[in-house]
């Protein structure tokens, strides 16, 4: 950036962002400065000398002593080119992050770093440190474990980069194994399970595959063709779903808002009944299963009958 294109609403929102990144930075060079907001060495150095004419208006709106506002080393600026603020003026005062709340946003970035594309801009890195460094106190050491469907996210991240299809096994439940071949387009995330959604060459059409039931997964070099093409809502229903019905408490309600979000709810005493369309009912087994005996499968009965067989098959690993 020239010094004719550097405008005065250039330099104040450089200014404002400058503050905070030389105290997160403690000891900077002016060309390492200049580099990261894309101004000459010169333009970085004069934005940095007047930084000593800002600071923190006091009771009658005026800057009134001198540690009202920011300092700097000017030794340091002079002698070596290197910048680093002596006066914060009271920004180390501006509320920080407890050490459990800087662990919560830690474990949800770690978890967004694993979605294919998310966690190589380096954007998720950077937050995760400064997250680190803003909390009051340091946070406990957060690891978001991986688990069964590392490997098709892996590989659905390289097909994305590589504009190809990717290859794999779907057991779908109650049904025999099939080979898909998919152009992926999204990677979700709903209640703590892991979906892909794609075009599905099998079926000519976008198809949802929940990854834990996803295996053998290879790359081809088939190029990608439907990667741009809309795809649903991740439960979004269609006419040809079954209507299944659940009953359940009334406090699991808030507990469930990918199910419910479409479905109709009525009052049964104390607890409630849901009515809404799934592309196949025996997967409420995983609901009902989810929620120790607080939901119960109603409808159909092809879904009444998996979810009481799987929760039989359950209890006989214990016996």
């Amino acid at each position: 950036m020239s010094a004719a294109q550097l405008l005065a609403t250039d330099r104040a929102a450089i200014i404002l962002q400058l503050v905070p990144y030389l105290i997160g930075k403690g000891e900077v060079s002016v060309a390492e400065a200049a580099d990261e907001f894309d101004v000459t060495p010169e333009q970085m150095r004069a934005m940095v000398e007047k930084l000593t004419v800002i600071g923190l208006p006091g009771d009658g709106g005026f800057w009134q002593m001198a540690n009202d506002l920011f300092d700097i080393d000017w030794d340091l600026l002079d002698q070596q080119d290197l910048i680093s603020i002596t006066n914060p003026v009271g920004l180390e005062r501006a509320p920080r992050l407890t050490a459990r709340e800087a662990a919560a946003l830690l474990a949800g970035l770690q978890l967004a770093a694993s979605l294919p594309g998310v966690g190589d801009s380096g954007v998720v890195q950077g937050l995760l440190t400064k997250l680190a460094r803003g909390a009051a106190s340091a946070p406990a050491q957060v690891i978001v474990a991986p688990d069964a469907v590392d490997d098709v996210r892996v590989a659905v991240d390289a097909a994305l980069r590589a504009g190809v299809a990717i290859s794999f096994a779907y057991k779908a439940p109650d049904k025999p194994v099939t080979t898909r071949t998919v152009d992926p387009v999204k990677v979700h995330i709903a209640d703590g399970q892991w979906y892909l959604q794609g075009w599905c060459h099998l079926r000519e059409a976008m198809r949802t595959f929940h990854l834990d039931r996803v295996s053998d997964v290879q790359l081809t070099d088939i190029a990608i063709t439907h990667g741009g093409d809309m795809v649903p809502e991740l439960f979004e229903a269609s006419e040809t779903d079954a209507v299944a019905e659940i009953r359940f408490a009334a406090d699991l309600l808030p507990l469930m808002p990918a199910y419910l979000d479409r479905a109709t709810v009525a009052a049964d005493g104390d607890r409630r009944v849901g009515r809404v369309r799934v592309a196949d009912g025996r997967t409420l087994k995983r609901l009902a299963a989810r929620h120790g005996g607080e939901i119960e499968v109603l409808a159909p009965e092809s879904a009444r009958a998996a979810t009481a067989a799987w929760a039989a098959a359950g209890l006989a690993q214990y016996r």
